[in-house]
């Protein structure tokens, strides 16, 4: 599981997450959700390890990240895998040396590398085919398919997703989701997804809203399009989220 506690984060003087506490169910799909702006891929980043909170808990597994040395975060975050928005292939690599590119660092044998790299690309429904190929080559679907492939490379037992879905068409929205979803329910994948898309309600067990730096809601995703939260309400129908209207102001 992994429990947020008053978490901080300023930046220029301004508070972008200004005491977050959350709890993200251990194997369940959370999504957090909020318009533009609102932090939500600092939030992300900062359970990665990748930006320093400026104060409060992030605790992975019983960890408090926060709290580690940093020749010490390595054991933790050896569990999580990062899925970038626009999937963050390196251009000069085929999709071999890109998949399996931490276990070639690391001295793996290249044919081991290569079984355990065909591995997943088939659990992204992508074929050996694509081996050899560049990311030039692939459509923006196989892309991030290829780049979920990467994150699966060393069994992560937590997947964080920054805009899975990020510029793609409808269908392909649609196939990486059913993808997100299928993994968790065979891998057992603690998911974080922060997306835009409404369509992701289909697919994940919790919802989260971030407005100006706070968790406004949180709760299962079957139950999203009934809430009566005021956020929740505006946000899901396409509307600002802003102040909160009173029911005189509606009519």
């Amino acid at each position: 599981m992994i429990e947020i506690i008053d978490l901080k984060k300023e930046f220029n003087n301004r508070f972008v997450i200004n005491g977050i506490d959350l709890k993200i169910p251990k194997g369940k799909i959370t999504c957090i959700i909020g318009g533009s702006g609102e932090g939500k891929s600092v939030l992300l980043k900062q359970i990665m390890g990748l930006i320093k909170p400026t104060s409060g808990s992030i605790i992975i597994d019983g960890t408090d990240i926060t709290k580690l040395k940093e020749n010490k975060k390595d054991f933790v975050f050896k569990k999580c895998g990062y899925v970038f928005q626009f999937a963050a292939l390196l251009d000069s690599l085929n999709i071999f040396e890109n998949v399996g590119l931490t276990l070639l660092e690391d001295g793996i044998n290249k044919n081991e590398v290569l079984e355990i790299v065909k591995n997943k690309l088939n659990l992204v429904n992508l074929s050996e085919d694509i081996l050899y190929k560049y990311p030039s080559e692939l459509s923006g679907g196989m892309k991030k398919r290829v780049g979920i492939a990467r994150t699966l490379i060393n069994n992560p037992s937590i997947i964080l997703y920054d805009e899975p879905t990020s510029g793609l068409d409808p269908i392909t929205s649609k196939i990486v989701h059913e993808l997100m979803s299928t993994m968790q329910k065979n891998l057992n994948i603690t998911s974080v997804v922060i997306s835009h898309d409404v369509e992701v309600f289909n697919y994940v067990d919790y919802v989260a809203l971030l407005y100006q730096g706070k968790i406004r809601y949180f709760g299962p995703a079957t139950t999203i399009w009934q809430s009566d939260n005021p956020y929740i309400y505006q946000f899901v129908r396409g509307l600002t989220v802003g102040p909160i209207q009173t029911e005189s102001q509606k009519i």
